[in-house]
C-alpha cells in the first residue's frame, strides 16, 4: 500500500496557535500527537509534533517499515515550531516514533510522541497510533453527584494502592493482573471495605517499574503493562458504578531521563531547564520541567485536563510539590540559582501551580486538586485570587511524621513525647488537610506499619488499631496504603503481590474489619467529617494528661447529638474510673472501642451506656466515669437528655 502524505491539511486554528505560545490551551491533546482522520474521503492519520529547533522531522512505524525521511512532516509557517502532516492509510494500532535531526550540530533523535494516547509494552517504547472515543462509558449518574462525594464537608476515605503489586496472578508466573482483572477483585473488595476512593499510583506510561511510575515518559498515555486505553476506562467505570471514586498520582515535577522520552526532544533543552542547577533533579536523577516556558505549562496543563475529560477521573494528586516550589530542593548551597529576589522560592512553579489549578477547577468543579506538599508553604489550598495554591486538598506530612514517631516509643516513654500526638491540633485547620499514611512510609526499610509499633505481637496490634482509630477521629480527609488494612508485616515490594495469605490469622482479619467498620462510622456520623477543615468542629476536652498518655476530644457536626467524643489511651495499662468532662447532661453510649473482642483486642472497655453526673471537670458542668483499655481508642455518642 501507498501511504502518502498530504501537508496542506492541519487541525490548529490560529486561537489555537495563539493560546498554546500564551500556555493558555488547556486541551492540546485534540491538536498535537496522532489523530485518526477522514479529510475528502481519505482515511489516515494526522500528525503534530512540537519541536522548534528541528532541522527536520519524519514520521517511522510499522506502515514504512520504520523507513527514514519516507514520510517527512512540515514545519508550519507561523513561528509556533509545531511540525505536521496527514499520512493516508495508517490504521489503528500502528507503531511509530519520530525521527527527529536538529538544527544544533545535526543530532538525530527517536522519539516517542509526548502526546500519544498509547504506546507498546514496555521495555519497548514506540508510540501507537490509537483513538478514545470508542468507550461506551455507563457512569453518568455518578458523574452527575459526584460533587456530593468529593465535597469538603462530606467522609473521604482513600484506598492508595499500586496496580502492579496489589495482587498476582501466581499460577501464570506472577505476572500483573490486567486492568480489566483488577476491576472484577477491586470493586467488591472496596465496597467490602467501606472506601470511598481509590487512588492508583501513576498509571501514565514509565520506563522503569523501580520508578512506580512516578519517573514519566507519556503524559497522555495509561501504561500499557496492564491492558489497553479502554481496559482502564472501564476500570474507573467500574468504580464509578459501585459508587467509588478515583484519584490519579501525577507528576509535573520531573521526567524521565530514557532518551525516547521529552528529554533534550529536539536537541535542545525544549521541555526541561538546560542549566542543571535548575534542569536535573539530584535526589531522583531525573529532568525538571521549565515552568516559565509558555509551551510547557500548557503541555501540563493539557495532560492534567486530559485525565479528567477522557478517564473521568475525580481527583488529581500532585506528586512532590516541595521539590517544585523550592529552587534549593535537594541541593547544597551553590548548586542552585535565586530568583529574581534572590529567595528559594521557584516563583515560575509557583504560577505555574496557580494557573494548573484555575483551569481544571474552571472546568471541572466537582474533582479534587491534592497536594502532597511536606513544608510549611503557606496557602497551599489557599484561593488563587487571594494569592493562595488553588489546591482542593493538602497532604498533612507534618501530622503522619510525628504521629509515627509517637507510635514508635514504648508507652513507658511516651509521657516525654506527649505533644507529639496533640501538636498538629494546633495548625489543623490552616489547610485543608488529608491524613496520609501512604506507600512512602512502608518502604526504603522504613519498616511496615505493624513493625513500627512497639512490644508484643498483640501489643503492636493493639498500638496499630489505636493508631487506625486516632486517625480516623483527627481532623482532615483519610488515606491509608495497601496492606496497612490487615497489617502486612513485609515491607512494600512492587514486584511482589500482597501478602493476602496473612488474613488466616485472625489478628489480621480482624483488623481488616475494624477498617471497615471504621470507615463505615466515619461514613456515617457527620461528627467525625463534616467539620473536617473548620475549628468549631474540634474541641479539645484534655490534651494535657502526659502521666495516663491520654487525650480526649469532641468532634462536632452542626446537630450536637451527632457529636463524637473520643478518647485515647496510649499507656499499655488500663485506666478505671478514669472522668472526663462531657458537653451536656445525658447518655454517653460506646459506639467503637479498637480493644473490643470483635477486633482481637483485650475486650476492655464500658458496655451498655455511661450516665453522666453533676461532677464538674474539664470546665464541664457534667461528666463520666470510663473504664478506657490499654492501647485503646473509643469512640462515645452523645444522647443529650
Amino acid at each position: 500500500m501507498i501511504y502518502n502524505i498530504h501537508h496542506h491539511i492541519t487541525r490548529f486554528t490560529d486561537l489555537d496557535i495563539y493560546l498554546f505560545k500564551q500556555g493558555n490551551h488547556t486541551k492540546l491533546y485534540e491538536k498535537m500527537g496522532s489523530h485518526p482522520m477522514i479529510v475528502d474521503g481519505m482515511a489516515g492519520v494526522y500528525f503534530a509534533v512540537w519541536a522548534p529547533s528541528a532541522e527536520s522531522i519524519c514520521v517511522r512505524g510499522d506502515f514504512n517499515d520504520y523507513t527514514i525521511d519516507m514520510h517527512p512532516l512540515r514545519l508550519r509557517e507561523d513561528d509556533s515550531g509545531i511540525w505536521e502532516g496527514f499520512i493516508e492509510g495508517i490504521e489503528i494500532g500502528v507503531t511509530y516514533k519520530y525521527h527527529i535531526v536538529s538544527k544544533h550540530h545535526n543530532i538525530v533523535h527517536e522519539k516517542s510522541d509526548p502526546y500519544a494516547f498509547y504506546s507498546e509494552k514496555p521495555s519497548n517504547s514506540a508510540s501507537r497510533i490509537w483513538g478514545l472515543d470508542t468507550y461506551e462509558w455507563e457512569d453518568s449518574q455518578w458523574m452527575e453527584k459526584r460533587h456530593k462525594s468529593n465535597a469538603h464537608d462530606g467522609p473521604i476515605s482513600i484506598y492508595e494502592m499500586h496496580l502492579g503489586s496489589w495482587r498476582r496472578k501466581a499460577e501464570e508466573e506472577d505476572r500483573y493482573l490486567t486492568y480489566r482483572e483488577i476491576a472484577d477483585d477491586l470493586v467488591p473488595y472496596l465496597k467490602e471495605m467501606n472506601y470511598t476512593h481509590v487512588e492508583f499510583m501513576p498509571l501514565t506510561e514509565f520506563p522503569y517499574r523501580g520508578s512506580w511510575g512516578y519517573q514519566v515518559v507519556g503524559y497522555f498515555a495509561s501504561t500499557a503493562r496492564f491492558g489497553e486505553p479502554e481496559d482502564l476506562m472501564y476500570l474507573i467505570d467500574s468504580l464509578h458504578q459501585a459508587g467509588i471514586g478515583v484519584i490519579m498520582d501525577w507528576v509535573p515535577s520531573h521526567f524521565a531521563v530514557d532518551m525516547h522520552g521529552l528529554i533534550n526532544f529536539d536537541g535542545t533543552a525544549l521541555y526541561e531547564h538546560d542549566d542543571p542547577k535548575q534542569g536535573f533533579h539530584p535526589e531522583w536523577g531525573s529532568i525538571i520541567f521549565n515552568y516559565g516556558r509558555n509551551e510547557v505549562k500548557a503541555f501540563l496543563i493539557s495532560s492534567a485536563m486530559f485525565w479528567l475529560e477522557k478517564y473521568h477521573i475525580d481527583g488529581i494528586r500532585v506528586d512532590a510539590v516541595a521539590s517544585m516550589l523550592h529552587l534549593d530542593y535537594a541541593r547544597e548551597e551553590g548548586e542552585w540559582i535565586p530568583n529574581e529576589h534572590g529567595g528559594n522560592e521557584n516563583l515560575e512553579a509557583v504560577a505555574f501551580l496557580q494557573h494548573l489549578n484555575s483551569s481544571v477547577y474552571a472546568e471541572f468543579p466537582d474533582i479534587m486538586m491534592i497536594a502532597e506538599e511536606s513544608t510549611a508553604w503557606p496557602m497551599v489550598t489557599g484561593p488563587v485570587h487571594l494569592g493562595g495554591l488553588g489546591f482542593g486538598f493538602k497532604w498533612n506530612m507534618g501530622w503522619m511524621h510525628d504521629t509515627l514517631k509517637y507510635s514508635s516509643f514504648d508507652p513507658i516513654y511516651r509521657a516525654f513525647h506527649h505533644k507529639q500526638i496533640t501538636f498538629s491540633m494546633w495548625y489543623a485547620f490552616d489547610e485543608n488537610f488529608m491524613l496520609p499514611l501512604s506507600h512512602d512510609e512502608v518502604v526504603h526499610m522504613k519498616g511496615s506499619l505493624i513493625n513500627k509499633m512497639p512490644g508484643s505481637q498483640e501489643q503492636k496490634f493493639a498500638n496499630l488499631r489505636a493508631l487506625y482509630a486516632y486517625m480516623m477521629a483527627h481532623p482532615g480527609k483519610k488515606l491509608l496504603f495497601m496492606g496497612g488494612e490487615f497489617a502486612q508485616y513485609a515491607e512494600w515490594n512492587y514486584e511482589k503481590s500482597l501478602d493476602w495469605h496473612l488474613l488466616d490469622n485472625p489478628l489480621h482479619a480482624k483488623l481488616q474489619k475494624m477498617i471497615s467498620d471504621l470507615n463505615a462510622i466515619y461514613i456515617k456520623e457527620r461528627g467525625l467529617h463534616q467539620y473536617d477543615e473548620k475549628r468549631e468542629g474540634f474541641e479539645w476536652i484534655e490534651d494535657g494528661d502526659y502521666t495516663h498518655n491520654c487525650i480526649s476530644f469532641i468532634r462536632k457536626s452542626d446537630t450536637p447529638s451527632q457529636n463524637i467524643i473520643v478518647i485515647c489511651n496510649f499507656a499499655d495499662t488500663t485506666h478505671s474510673a478514669y472522668r472526663i468532662g462531657v458537653p451536656c447532661k445525658g447518655e454517653y453510649e460506646e459506639i467503637f472501642n479498637s480493644q473490643s473482642e470483635y477486633y482481637e483486642g483485650w475486650n476492655i472497655g464500658n458496655s451498655g451506656v455511661l450516665k453522666s453526673e453533676a461532677i464538674p471537670m474539664h470546665n464541664k458542668e457534667h461528666s463520666i466515669s470510663l473504664t478506657l483499655p490499654p492501647l485503646g481508642v473509643i469512640y462515645l455518642r452523645v444522647n443529650a437528655v
